[in-house]
C-alpha cells in the first residue's frame, strides 16, 4: 500500500514538473496556493533575512506573509507601485531593489482584474539590481490560461493551486527553478526533502497532476473560446449599463476575467440581487462586519474608495456556455436598474489620485453551470424571484472553491 502511494506521488510529481518546466525534485507539494506563497516568503526570509519586495496588488497570501516576515525576521517590506492599468510600475521597481534584498514577489496574473504582469522585465531588473534576491511569482490565476513554464521562466519559485484548474481543493505546489535555501514552515518528518513535513495528501496530489495535464492539453482551444465569450460579455454590459467602465481596458488579461466598475451601485447590494437572479458573481473586495471595504487592488490603481465599492467581477471558465453569457447580459443590467434610483445618466467611474493599498480580500472565482443548482456565491440572499423559479431565467451556480 505504501509503495503504491509513493509511486502515485512520484508520477504526479513528474507530471507537475513537466508542465511547470522544472525538475521533479524541485516540486514541493502544499495544501494550496496560500501555503505555497507563505513557504516562499517566510521560508526565504527566515533562511536569508533581508528586505521583502512586493507589488501593491499582490494577493493577500503574499502581502500578509510579507508583513509576517517583517515581524518575525525584521525584514523590511518594500511595496512597489502599480500603474492605473493594474500593472507593476517598472519605473518604481528599481527604487526597491538593492544588494540587501532577500526576495521579490510579483504575481503572474492579478487575481481581481486579471492583468498579466511583465515578469520577464521584472526578472531582468532583479538580476541586475538585486543579484542576491530570489524572484517568486504567485501563478495561481495563470495556470488555466497560460504556459507558466514559458511565461514564468525568469522566476526562481512558482506557486500554484489545484482548484484553479479543475483539480481538488486543498492541494497546491511550490516549484523551484534553481536551488533556493528555505526555512520550512512545518517541522516533523523528512517529506518533500525536508522542506514541507507532514503526511502527503495522496488523492489530492494525484488529482492535481491529472487536472494540470488535462488543462495544458486543452488550453489553446479553451482560451480562444473563453476570450471571445469574455469580449462579448464585456461589450454587451458596457453598451447596456450607463456609467459602467472596464478596469484595465486594453491591457493583456487572463481570458476569463471580466471586471467592471459600475457607478451609482454598491457591490454588496448588486451581488445579492444577482444571486437572486441566478448569477454567481463577486466584487473583488471583502465583506467585514457587514460593511464592504474597497479593494486594495483598485485603490492601488488610483480609484477612489467610493468608485472601488462599485466593482463587479465575473469570471468565465472552460465550462462556461453561451447561454450563461446570455444570462449575465440579461441579469446584470436588470439588477443595476433595480438598484439605481431614477435620475440622470451617470458618468463612467474615473480614477482619483493613487492611494496606498487598502484592506480587502480578493473574492472567490465562479464557474457558471446551468445544472439547476441554486446559486451559492453570496450570503444573505432573500429568495428567488418568480422569473427564476418559473424557468424564464435559467439558474446558474457558483462552483465551490477556495476563497482565493
Amino acid at each position: 500500500m505504501a509503495r503504491a502511494a509513493r509511486q502515485a506521488i512520484d508520477e504526479a510529481r513528474d507530471q507537475v514538473a513537466s508542465v511547470l518546466g522544472t525538475a521533479p525534485g524541485d516540486v514541493v507539494f502544499t495544501s494550496g496556493g496560500t501555503e505555497a506563497d507563505n513557504l516562499a516568503l517566510l521560508g526565504r526570509a527566515g533562511a536569508r533575512p533581508g528586505p521583502v519586495v512586493v507589488s501593491a496588488i499582490e494577493h493577500h497570501a503574499v502581502l500578509h506573509a510579507a508583513s509576517a516576515a517583517e515581524r518575525a525576521f525584521a525584514a523590511p517590506v518594500r511595496v512597489v507601485k502599480v500603474t492605473k492599468d493594474g500593472v507593476i510600475n517598472l519605473d518604481d521597481l528599481p527604487r526597491a531593489l538593492d544588494k540587501t534584498v532577500s526576495i521579490v514577489s510579483v504575481q503572474l496574473v492579478n487575481s481581481e482584474v486579471g492583468t498579466v504582469q511583465p515578469l520577464a522585465e521584472v526578472a531582468r531588473l532583479v538580476r541586475r539590481r538585486a543579484p542576491a534576491a530570489v524572484l517568486h511569482t504567485d501563478a495561481v490565476q495563470a495556470v488555466p490560461w497560460f504556459d507558466v513554464a514559458e511565461l514564468a521562466a525568469g522566476a526562481d519559485m512558482v506557486s500554484i493551486s489545484a482548484h484553479k484548474f479543475g483539480g481538488p481543493q486543498g492541494v497546491g505546489a511550490l516549484a523551484f527553478r534553481r536551488a533556493v535555501k528555505l526555512e520550512p514552515l512545518f517541522y516533523g518528518g523528512p517529506q518533500e526533502r525536508e522542506r514541507r513535513a507532514g503526511t502527503h495528501n495522496v488523492a489530492g496530489i494525484v488529482g492535481m497532476a491529472a487536472a494540470l495535464g488535462a488543462t495544458a492539453g486543452q488550453r489553446t482551444a479553451a482560451c480562444e473560446r473563453v476570450r471571445k465569450q469574455r469580449e462579448r460579455l464585456a461589450r454587451g454590459l458596457l453598451d447596456s449599463i450607463p456609467g459602467a467602465s472596464e478596469t484595465a481596458a486594453g491591457q493583456e488579461k487572463a481570458p476569463g476575467h471580466c471586471h467592471l466598475l459600475i457607478g451609482g451601485v454598491e457591490s454588496e447590494a448588486l451581488l445579492v440581487v444577482l444571486d437572486q437572479l441566478g448569477l454567481a458573481a463577486s466584487a473583488g473586495s471583502a465583506c467585514a462586519s457587514g460593511a464592504m471595504e474597497p479593494s486594495h487592488v483598485l485603490l492601488a490603481m488610483g480609484y477612489s474608495p467610493s468608485t472601488a465599492l462599485g466593482a463587479l467581477r465575473l469570471t468565465l471558465g472552460h465550462t462556461t456556455t453561451e447561454d450563461e453569457v446570455d444570462l449575465a447580459l440579461r441579469a446584470v443590467p436588470a439588477a443595476v436598474s433595480r438598484l439605481r434610483p431614477a435620475g440622470p445618466r451617470l458618468p463612467a467611474p474615473g480614477l482619483s489620485g493613487a492611494g496606498p493599498p487598502g484592506p480587502g480580500v480578493p473574492a472567490t472565482d465562479g464557474l457558471l453551470a446551468t445544472d439547476g443548482v441554486p446559486a451559492t456565491g453570496v450570503s444573505g440572499a432573500s429568495g428567488v424571484p418568480e422569473q427564476v423559479a418559473s424557468g424564464a431565467i435559467p439558474r446558474a451556480k457558483l462552483a465551490a472553491v477556495e476563497g482565493r
